[in-house]
C-alpha cells in the first residue's frame, strides 16, 4: 500500500473473462473478505510483526480522539499497545492463535472485538488485523454485556476478599472480627438477586443505617457482611448481635458493656459491649424486630447520639459506627401494633432493601444447588454429590418457604441417605416427604444445570456466538418493529450504518421480515 492512509479498493474484473482457476479465486476471496471487513465493521487496523500501527481504515479514526490520539499521524508507526490500551493483539502476534470475539474496555469506550494473524504463502506470521464488530456493545448487547460485568464484578469482590483475607492472617492471626462473605457469596444471576446486590452495593457506599428486610433462610446476614465488605469501613471490625438468641436481660450488657463490679457476680474488669467493639466499623443487628421495647428507646438514643453508658458506670463512652439491621418480621404492622417504636422503625429505614425468598428466583437453584454441593463435600470430606436434570427440576419447582436453609437442608439429607454421590427425584421426593411437604410437579429448568452428574445430557448448554447472534437478532427485530421496518431509522436507532444493518439481518435470517 503507497498510500497508508488510503481505504483498499475493490478489484478490477478479470480481464480476459475467463474463468478464475483456484489461486485467484482464493486471492480475489482475501480481497473482497478484506473490503467487507473494512466496510461494514465499526474499524479496523493493521499492524505489522513487531507489533507498529502499518494501516488504519475510515472507521477506526473516529476512535483516535477518544484514544488520547491528534492524528493519524500520531497513530500509525505506533507501538500497538502504546496507543490502544488493554489489547490483546501482541498476544496473537506472539502465539499466532486468533481471537475471534472479546470484549476490549479502555478510555475510548467498551467494544466487542475480533484480532486474527496474517500469513503470508510460505505462512510465515506477517502481522495482525483489528477488527471492532460493535462500538457500545451495550446498545444491542446489553443483557449479555450486562450480566458479563455482574460476573465480572463477583469475581472481583471475591478476589478481594481472599486477598484480604490472606492479610489479615498474615498481620493479625489471633481472630479479629472481620466479614466472612462478599457479593460474590449472594449466588445467583435471576434479575431478583441482581437487583438485590445492585442496591446493596449502593447501600455499601453510604454510611446511613440499612434495614434488610426478608424471610428466614433467604441470605440476609450474608448480605450484612457483604455490605461492610465493600464499604470503606472493610478494615475496620465486624460485630454481629443475633437479638433473638440474647435473653432480654442480658441484651443491655451485650450491647452497651458492663463496669467492673456493676451487679452482683459481674467481672472485677470492664467488659466492652458490642457498640464499643464495633467502633470504626460496622454493627450487625439480626432480628431487630425481636427486641424488648424498653430496650428500643435506649437503642434509639445511643444511635442518634453516638454515646452510651456501660451498665453500672456514669461515664459517656463515644463511638462511631454504621449500623446494618435485619428482620423477618413485618416492622410496619409491628408499629401499627405498638410493638415497634415507630421513631426508632425510621432511624432504621433509612436504606430499606427487601431480600426476596427463594420462590421468586427459582431460575438460581440451580447454581445455589451447585455451590451448595460443594460445601457439603468440603465440611464432610465426601464427593459432592451428583444431580441429574430431573433431579434439579423437581427442586426449582418447590416452593421453599424456608428458602436456602430449607435447600441446604433437603440435599444434606439426600446426600447422608444415598449410597453413593448420585441423588435422584425419588430420594429427594422422599426426604422433602419426611420434612411435611408435598413434592411439587417439575417442569424443565429453563437452565443449564451446574450440579449436573458428567453423562447428563449437556443440551441446555449453548456456545456463546449462538447466543451473542440470537440476542442481535432480537434487538434488530425489535428496532425494525419500534420503526415500522424502516431501514434507515432502524440503522440510527441502533447505532450501526444501514449497509451493516443489511448484512446482519441477512446473517439472522431477517431479510424478509414483516412489521406492522
Amino acid at each position: 500500500m503507497t498510500d497508508r492512509h488510503a481505504t483498499p479498493v475493490r478489484p478490477a474484473p478479470h480481464a480476459s473473462g475467463l474463468p478464475l482457476d483456484a489461486e485467484g479465486i482464493h486471492a480475489l476471496a482475501a480481497r473482497s473478505m478484506f473490503q467487507l471487513f473494512s466496510s461494514s465493521s465499526q474499524g479496523m487496523f493493521l499492524v505489522d510483526n513487531s507489533g507498529r500501527i502499518a494501516w488504519v481504515n475510515e472507521g477506526y479514526q473516529r476512535f483516535l480522539p477518544r484514544l488520547g490520539v491528534a492524528s493519524i499521524d500520531d497513530f500509525l508507526g505506533r507501538r500497538v499497545e502504546d496507543v490502544i490500551p488493554n489489547t490483546q493483539m501482541r498476544r496473537v502476534l506472539e502465539t499466532g492463535q486468533p481471537v475471534l470475539v472479546d470484549l476490549l474496555t479502555n478510555t475510548a469506550g467498551s467494544f466487542v472485538v475480533s484480532r486474527l494473524p496474517l500469513h503470508d504463502d510460505q505462512g510465515m506470521l506477517i502481522g495482525a488485523i483489528g477488527i471492532v464488530l460493535f462500538d457500545q456493545p451495550e446498545t444491542t448487547l446489553q443483557p449479555l454485556i450486562s450480566k458479563f460485568a455482574l460476573l465480572q464484578q463477583d469475581l472481583d469482590d471475591a478476589r478481594r476478599q481472599l486477598a484480604a483475607q490472606r492479610s489479615r492472617q498474615l498481620a493479625a492471626p489471633g481472630g479479629e472480627r472481620r466479614a466472612k462473605y462478599s457479593f460474590a457469596s449472594f449466588v445467583g444471576s435471576s434479575p431478583a438477586a441482581a437487583e438485590v446486590k445492585r442496591q446493596a452495593r449502593r447501600a455499601a457506599q453510604s454510611l446511613s443505617p440499612v434495614l434488610l428486610l426478608g424471610e428466614t433462610g433467604t441470605g440476609k446476614e450474608l448480605l450484612a457482611h457483604a455490605i461492610h465488605a465493600a464499604s470503606a469501613r472493610a478494615q475496620s471490625p465486624f460485630v454481629t448481635v443475633n437479638i433473638a438468641a440474647i435473653p432480654d436481660a442480658l441484651l443491655e450488657a451485650e450491647f452497651f458493656g458492663v463496669a467492673p463490679g456493676a451487679y452482683t457476680g459481674a467481672e472485677r474488669k470492664p467488659r466492652a459491649g458490642k457498640f464499643k467493639l464495633a467502633d470504626g466499623g460496622t454493627l450487625f443487628l439480626d432480628e431487630i424486630g425481636d427486641m424488648p421495647l424498653a430496650l428500643q428507646a435506649k437503642l434509639l438514643r445511643a444511635l442518634q447520639e453516638g454515646e452510651i453508658e456501660p451498665l453500672g458506670s456514669n461515664a459517656i463512652v463515644r463511638f462511631d459506627v454504621r449500623v446494618v439491621a435485619a428482620t423477618s418480621r413485618d416492622l410496619l404492622q409491628m408499629v401499627r401494633d405498638g410493638r415497634f417504636r415507630e421513631d426508632l422503625f425510621y432511624r432504621l429505614h433509612v436504606l430499606p432493601i427487601h431480600v426476596p425468598p427463594l420462590r421468586e428466583r427459582q431460575s438460581d437453584v440451580p447454581a445455589l444447588v451447585e455451590v451448595l454441593c460443594e460445601d457439603l463435600a468440603l465440611r464432610n470430606d465426601m464427593p459432592p454429590p451428583e444431580l441429574d436434570a430431573a433431579a434439579l427440576a423437581l427442586l426449582s419447582h418447590q416452593e421453599w418457604r424456608g428458602n436456602i436453609r430449607e435447600l441446604r437442608n433437603v440435599l444434606e439429607q439426600a446426600a447422608m441417605l444415598s449410597d453413593d454421590a448420585r441423588i435422584g427425584t425419588a430420594l429427594l421426593q422422599q426426604v422433602l416427604r419426611m420434612s411435611g411437604v408435598e413434592p411439587s410437579p417439575a417442569k424443565p429448568v429453563p437452565t443449564a444445570a451446574p450440579c449436573l452428574a458428567p453423562h447428563d445430557d449437556p443440551g441446555l448448554l449453548r456456545p456463546l456466538a449462538e447466543q451473542v447472534a440470537e440476542l442481535e437478532a432480537r434487538a434488530i427485530r425489535a428496532a425494525l418493529a419500534a420503526h415500522g421496518g424502516n431501514k434507515l431509522a432502524t440503522a440510527r436507532a441502533l447505532g450501526i450504518s444501514r449497509a451493516t444493518l443489511y448484512d446482519r439481518m441477512g446473517a439472522a435470517g431477517l431479510s424478509e421480515i414483516k412489521t406492522d
